[in-house]
């Protein structure tokens, strides 16, 4: 009963003209830049980052909360139309949502995508607003060793997720770390790794950060690469709408690719990608007609986009009940809410109930939205991938310095973040996670806050990290999940060498 008079209050803010404004410009650019290939919904909100620093916080998280929903739906038009999706998420649907298209049937593969998004991402929505609750009144229970045990699994399972590699993702997490070291130290008042610059007594600025590695290193990456051959856009032929035939194929995969995007997406080693492709292996074994799978089953587009949008709500609840960002974007959105000075967790929700809870609801307004603005509005979308691969970059690269000299108007923020965006160049191009660094500069001064705070409480002894059940928990979840991954490729390559 408390759950829904909260969502109630939520909804008397998020149906306020200023925030649907604020959700109607997030929905859209979220679609369009998931439209675009290879702009995804982290990298608009980290462009947005500085842009917004002035603005009411509540009205532009709920636009970066609608920029998510908007980016996640949006990467199905490129994977249908180009066979090159925006998001990494959306790998699944273009493997039968392209061979759909080219049947003269993309209108109902972009329909039952928007369709499908719609229903995944409200009974998601639902979830999100009840689970939410139970799980703070959890995390209230937390004392600081079980934090510092939880951001420790954190950075395991981030590592672990992004990229292929987990070396490589525990090295981006490490020069995050680093990175988080940097400026005063707060227990003691000495300058840490500062090399004698002021600038860098205050720390490093996770917008800058953000915004060099993910918006310059991509466009760098983008400009370095040699010119392809352009990619041909599939036209849409025939009827936009479903048939009955279509509805009644779709509405099963809706629904189960809802249960596993969800409850994945909520866990700390989250994300969209998994339960997209588990969804698809799914479908692929309960369709009625697998031969045509491979040909442009619609069963094969309809469950990883309901996937894929519940996880988008799923990713939501350990960032706002534990401030644990599991995906890319997730990582943005809480450099977001620190922007503002406001911390993700428990706390948020006893201080600033209005703020979480309209957020909660505007992502139902922003479902609705959805699908209002994307139906209609196709062909444009479908005109904004004509856009010049250089004209396009180098506006992102203009955009980006101008928000970033905005907020701190210095020679040296403005060397950084070219740093870090030739940084997160190269990192693209030795195959490098950049999500990991991002979720290390955030994640890694709280982790050591908490660290000190335990060892104060324990006078020193470490060992209250092992006698307390849960972190002692969560260590062990966290040492598992850092061995695992070491040890099946041990394994696949004992495999390959019997073979």
């Amino acid at each position: 009963m408390d759950t829904l008079l909260a969502l109630l209050n939520g909804f008397s803010v998020a149906l306020e003209p200023s925030k649907l404004l604020f959700c109607l410009v997030g929905v859209f650019l979220g679609t369009a830049v998931g439209v675009l290939p290879g702009i995804g919904p982290a990298l608009t909100v980290a462009l947005l980052l500085p842009v917004t620093f002035k603005l009411d916080p509540g009205g532009s998280l709920i636009m970066f909360a609608g920029i998510y929903y908007g980016g996640m739906y949006g990467g199905s038009t490129t994977a249908i139309l180009l066979n090159a999706p925006g998001e990494s998420a959306s790998l699944a649907t273009a493997l039968e949502g392209s061979k759909m298209a080219k049947a003269g049937r993309g209108g109902p593969a972009l329909a039952t995508a928007a369709i499908g998004s719609f229903v995944a991402g409200l009974i998601a929505t639902i979830g999100l607003a009840f689970l939410a609750p139970w799980l703070v009144s959890v995390a209230i229970l937390f004392g600081p060793w079980d934090y510092f045990a939880l951001m420790i699994l954190a950075f395991v399972t981030v590592s672990a997720t992004f990229g292929d590699s987990p070396l490589r993702g525990l090295t981006s997490l490490f020069i995050g770390i680093t990175l988080g070291l940097i400026g005063i130290d707060k227990l003691t008042g000495q300058a840490r790794l500062t090399f004698g610059v002021p600038e860098l007594l205050n720390g490093i600025e996770v917008t800058t950060l953000a915004v060099g590695l993910f918006a310059v290193g991509e466009a760098l990456y983008v400009a370095s690469k040699r010119l392809r051959e352009p990619e041909e856009i599939v036209p849409i032929r025939g009827s936009l709408w479903m048939n009955k035939q279509d509805w009644k194929r779709s509405w099963a995969p809706w629904l189960r690719g809802t249960a596993f995007g969800f409850p994945i997406g909520a866990l700390p080693a989250g994300g969209a990608e998994v339960p997209t492709f588990l969804s698809y292996s799914t479908e692929k074994k309960l369709c009625k007609y697998p031969e045509e799978f491979g040909k442009g089953a619609i069963e094969g587009v309809a469950g990883p986009e309901a996937a894929n949008n519940a996880a988008a709500a799923g990713v939501l609840v350990p960032l706002l009940t534990l401030g644990l960002p599991t995906s890319a974007t997730a990582a943005i959105m809480l450099a977001g809410f620190q922007q503002y000075g406001l911390n993700p967790g428990p706390l948020l929700f006893a201080e600033k109930p209005d703020l979480v809870w309209g957020l909660i609801a505007s992502l139902f307004v922003a479902n609705v939205l959805l699908v209002i603005l994307n139906l209609p509005l196709i062909g444009l979308w479908v005109r904004l991938l004509a856009i010049p691969q250089p004209w396009l970059y180098a506006g992102i690269i203009v955009f980006a310095t101008m928000g970033t000299l905005a907020v701190n108007p210095s020679p040296v923020e403005l060397g950084m973040l070219f740093g870090f965006g030739y940084l997160g160049y190269l990192m693209r191009r030795y195959d490098y996670p950049v999500a990991p660094m991002v979720v290390g500069l955030i994640l890694g001064p709280m982790a050591e806050a908490q660290l000190r705070r335990a060892l104060q409480i324990s006078l020193g002894d470490p060992m209250i990290l092992l006698e307390n059940p849960g972190s002692a928990t969560l260590l062990g979840l966290a040492f598992i999940g850092l061995v695992a991954p070491f040890v099946m490729q041990g394994l696949n390559k004992f495999k390959a060498a019997e073979d």
